[in-house]
């Protein structure tokens, strides 16, 4: 599968962190597994753990961010935030930024954090079952937190003087369909 290069917002530059890539390991009929990367990761400030479970807020610190839309369908797209602390969450959106609804999971994802002494990756795997059938766009994002409260945010694409996940023009990945309809 494809390694995706993120880029940190130019008005929000990193500290230390030199690098943030993501990567789709893998989609089969009951996961989707996916890779973040973070080179430079000496500063990173972590979480503490929380234990599996639904949270709002999560990109206020260090958070992993998917983003799926239908190809072909209208503006409705996904949200997943995904912590080291092992919180998740998951929206609904009709259109951009609107009708915001939460998206059942019956299943949670798993997410493992890993660190190096210069680096760090996250595993996320989400239930199959829980995501949009392909194919889709995807955007690909991270909110990496480092000491000191500094704050970058890492997508695709930045289109705006503000960093924004949600823009459209950022779901730039895409997800191809891996099984007969």
């Amino acid at each position: 599968m494809q390694t995706y290069e993120l880029a940190a917002h130019p008005a929000h530059p990193p500290l230390g962190v030199l690098r943030v890539e993501a990567r789709i390991l893998s989609i089969n009929d009951s996961w989707l597994r996916i890779r973040w990367r973070i080179d430079g990761a000496a500063r990173l400030v972590m979480p503490p753990f929380a234990g599996k479970g639904r949270a709002d807020k999560l990109w206020q610190t260090t958070c992993f961010e998917l983003f799926i839309q239908r190809k072909g369908e209208d503006a409705a797209y996904s949200e997943y935030n995904l912590s080291p602390s092992e919180r998740w969450a998951a929206y609904d959106f009709s259109a951009y930024r609107e009708g915001m609804a939460e998206r059942p999971f019956a299943r949670e994802p798993d997410c493992v954090m890993r660190m190096g002494q210069s680096m760090a990756i996250f595993d996320a795997s989400l239930p199959r079952a829980q995501i949009p059938d392909p194919p889709c766009r995807l955007g690909l994002a991270a909110v990496i937190e480092e000491e000191g409260g500094v704050k970058s945010y890492w997508a695709l694409a930045h289109r705006g003087a503000a960093p924004d996940f949600h823009d459209p023009s950022c779901f730039e990945a895409s997800l191809a369909r891996t099984r007969a309809a």
